[in-house]
């Protein structure tokens, strides 16, 4: 390696660092954004470029868990805990009823639901003879929510971070029990992994910075000729960077199908041939097909489990069609004509129209039921949308690939039959196996999963027979086979 002409390749990012540190010291992101002025990100760029010239070499890495408070968690820091204002609100106002308590303090009733059950659990709040929520004897706020408001505060006061190594166990365990990795919308504290870093200068690194000096270079040179510097006309009295005409033009890539559109359209063409009818939707969905219709109850926790896109305009679909409205209105309140009892609640027509992105595939077997034929195959591949935390390996939209079969001789074993088909044939798994699972809208419930060779287990899809508060409300008398399988779980195993 000959230390002028790597010394001539450097960028001036790379040369202030080889400049400033010497082969003793240990130099990690936040030491040389501090010392030299760096933008962030600037460093680990500089960082990747010195490790892959063989000048930087990693000494060590670290990782450290953080509890990040969140714009909710900000919120309760400032006007209170549900617990706090629910508590508050009794004490002045006395005993009154969970919906009341939600439309004065502005909470959604599964909020309210949830700070009750806390108190209640604590022997804080009881119901009284009218039903109201009613402060026990002597009653105080408990120790874990007088926990969390002084964690909310903290955080709110010292940047929004707090770092588990220098928290108590009892104030980590409040934590722990509010806190979510992703999709944190609705919790005060979301968790995240940060890691550190350390880097040492390579041994190498001597004659390059010795080449540095002799050259004059100290990562102040100017780059490119741009017009704000012929304007300036500061290229005068400055020093451009050497330039390389040793590197090798760009690689063109001449034009080829996307491997996983290719791989899409494979899954799709398999279906077909055996004998399945494609069936598409909108992506604007109203919470009537994608929740209501699969008998997922409103205000309750098995609607968490997709945390959802609203549409701000328009808000509201003008309609749902009937008589399905009628017929799963029914199922929800008392079970309608389904043999169930329903959820026993009353069906709010007008949040059953609000507009939605839809967050699973399974609406468009909804969607397809009240017209499909018996006996009948359809399939789709949709694209979903919800609530994460964009990263290297989340997004806020994916693919399902939905199905159903109708028929009156469909069975569990015959969906364990598709089940097995999609893993090896499609998949390409060599290894397969069920586990019981839970889905609002299925009874049994299946999981599918495979076996990566490096990766190892992890889930396929979800599947099930669908209830026959989902079947009969939407007309169907005939047992209806139900999958969804992660498309890019598919594609994972089989690319």
């Amino acid at each position: 390696m000959d230390p002028v002409s790597v010394a001539k390749t450097l960028h001036p990012l790379e040369v202030r660092i080889l400049l400033r540190y010497d082969g003793n010291s240990e130099i990690d992101a936040r030491r040389v954004r501090e010392d030299l002025g760096y933008r962030e990100g600037q460093e680990n760029q500089a960082f990747s470029w010195l490790t892959g010239k063989g000048l930087l070499e990693e000494a060590e890495r670290k990782t450290t868990l953080y509890y990040e408070i969140t714009p909710l968690g900000l919120e309760y820091a400032d006007k209170g805990t549900p617990e706090e204002r629910i508590f508050a609100l009794i004490q002045s106002a006395g005993p009154s009823r969970l919906p009341e308590m939600a439309e004065k303090l502005g909470f959604e009733q599964k909020t309210i639901g949830s700070a009750f059950g806390l108190l209640s659990k604590e022997g804080v709040l009881c119901m009284d003879s009218e039903k109201r929520a009613a402060l026990a004897e002597g009653a105080q706020l408990p120790d874990p929510v007088l926990r969390l408001k002084a964690l909310l505060e903290t955080a709110a006061a010292g940047g929004g971070i707090l770092d588990e190594g220098k928290l108590e166990a009892s104030d980590l365990a409040v934590l722990q029990s509010v806190a979510k990795k992703r999709g944190a919308a609705d919790a005060p504290f979301r968790t995240a992994e940060r890691e550190r870093v350390l880097y040492r200068l390579a041994a190498a690194t001597e004659e390059v910075r010795a080449a540095l000096i002799a050259l004059g270079m100290t990562g102040e040179e100017l780059g490119a000729l741009t017009p704000a510097i012929l304007e300036k006309g500061s290229w005068k009295s400055g020093t451009f960077r050497p330039y390389n005409i040793g590197v090798n033009a760009a690689r063109t890539i001449p034009g080829r199908k996307n491997p996983y559109v290719e791989f899409l359209e494979s899954v799709k063409d398999k279906l077909v041939s055996l004998g399945f009818e494609e069936f598409d939707g909108n992506m604007v969905e109203t919470e009537f097909w994608n929740s209501d219709a699969l008998f997922m109850p409103q205000f309750h926790s098995a609607r968490d489990i997709h945390d959802v896109y609203h549409i701000d305009e328009p808000k509201l679909a003008k309609f749902i069609e009937e008589p399905h409205l009628s017929n799963v209105a029914a199922a929800h309140e008392n079970g309608g004509d389904t043999g169930s009892r329903g959820w026993n609640y009353r069906f709010d027509r007008e949040f059953t129209r609000r507009l939605i992105l839809r967050s699973q595939g399974t609406v468009l077997s909804a969607r397809q039921l009240p017209q499909a034929k018996i006996p009948g195959k359809y399939f789709g591949i949709a694209r979903c949308f919800r609530y994460d935390k964009v990263d290297a390996t989340h997004l806020s939209d994916f693919y399902q690939t939905e199905g159903i079969v109708l028929g009156e001789d469909v069975n569990l074993r015959t969906l364990l039959g598709f089940l097995e088909m999609f893993a090896v044939e499609v998949a390409g798994a060599k290894e397969v196996k069920y586990v019981p699972g839970y889905f609002p809208f299925t009874e049994p419930s299946v999981e599918v999963h495979i076996k990566h060779p490096v990766l190892g287990w992890f889930e396929l899809g979800g599947s099930g027979i669908f209830r026959p508060e989902v079947t009969k409300s939407l007309g169907i008398d005939v047992p209806v086979l139900a999958w969804g399988i992660g498309i890019d779980r598919m594609a994972l195993m089989a690319l």
